[in-house]
């Protein structure tokens, strides 16, 4: 005479198992750290930066004062300040402030070009200017947010969308974008972005 398997013990058994796995393994998960992008534990080296905020003294410092106070005597109206931020492979345009509002208070976004181009929109080949060679421009923007939020998976970010009506070029030299001394890179994502906290 054969012995009857014992089926409830055995399901009991495999469900102890993949119990115990998943224990272990969201243990293990908890444990694991994201790193930033910078390559140090406290954002920017040597700056006290945490990736999408800034520091006090860099908010505060008294080139962004000065600058602050410029801007806050821009006319009010429907248009968009925005300054390019080209990234290699990354599908954002750059950032887009309120007349009359500082930097800190900008947007990073993804144009929509179903009414306007975006400034540098040019021929894949044979042009001679190159995509992104309008990196840190500063134009006068006219448009409007979507509403929509679009993931660019390039830079893992997900953007406000900004329809573009049109656009004209302010400085093609504004000089720094946050804070003086920022550090920039084609090839890297922005370290420091908004919105800040």
């Amino acid at each position: 005479m054969k012995p009857i398997p014992n089926r409830a013990g055995h399901a009991l058994a495999q469900r102890l198992a993949s119990l115990s796995l998943l224990l272990l393994s969201s243990l293990f998960l908890a444990s694991c750290a994201s790193t930033p992008t910078t390559g140090t534990s406290t954002g920017l080296a040597g700056t006290g930066s945490v990736a999408g905020r800034l520091t006090p003294a860099q908010l505060n410092h008294p080139q962004v004062k000065a600058r602050d106070a410029i801007i806050a005597t821009e006319p009010p109206g429907n248009y968009y300040i925005g300054r390019r931020w080209w990234t290699d492979g990354t599908r954002f345009w750059g950032y887009l402030r309120e007349p009359g509002k500082p930097w800190s208070t900008a947007k990073l976004v993804i144009i929509n070009e179903s009414i306007a181009k975006q400034p540098d929109r040019v021929p894949e080949e044979g042009a001679e200017r190159v995509h992104g060679y309008d990196h840190n421009y500063e134009y006068r923007m006219w448009g409007s947010y979507t509403g929509q939020k679009v993931y660019d998976p390039n830079s893992n970010f997900v953007i406000p969308e900004f329809r573009l009506s049109r656009y004209e070029l302010i400085d093609s030299n504004p000089g720094f974008l946050f804070h003086p001394g920022e550090k920039y890179s084609p090839n890297r994502l922005p370290e420091i972005h908004p919105p800040f906290p």
